[in-house]
């Protein structure tokens, strides 16, 4: 279901152990709320896709939704 309202893009991070993945989302500005942005159903969904190949490390299917960035051990 689409929510009425303005929409606008937000980059948002997704962080695992290993990585950290940068995607671009679409929020919605409702009419009848306009104090916050929220994401339809969908977007939550995709965000969980994103975290869940993160996790299992599909650095291929990543790439391809958005910039990805591998943790590196701590210097010491």
């Amino acid at each position: 279901m689409r929510i009425a309202g303005e929409r606008i893009k937000k980059t948002r991070l997704i962080q695992t152990d290993k990585y950290v993945v940068a995607v671009d989302v679409e929020m919605v500005i409702p009419a009848d709320d306009p104090s916050e942005p929220c994401y339809e159903s969908e977007t939550v969904d995709y965000l969980r896709e994103v975290k869940e190949r993160a996790e299992q490390g599909d650095v291929a299917w990543l790439t391809q939704k958005g910039k990805v960035y591998a943790a590196v051990g701590a210097a010491g």
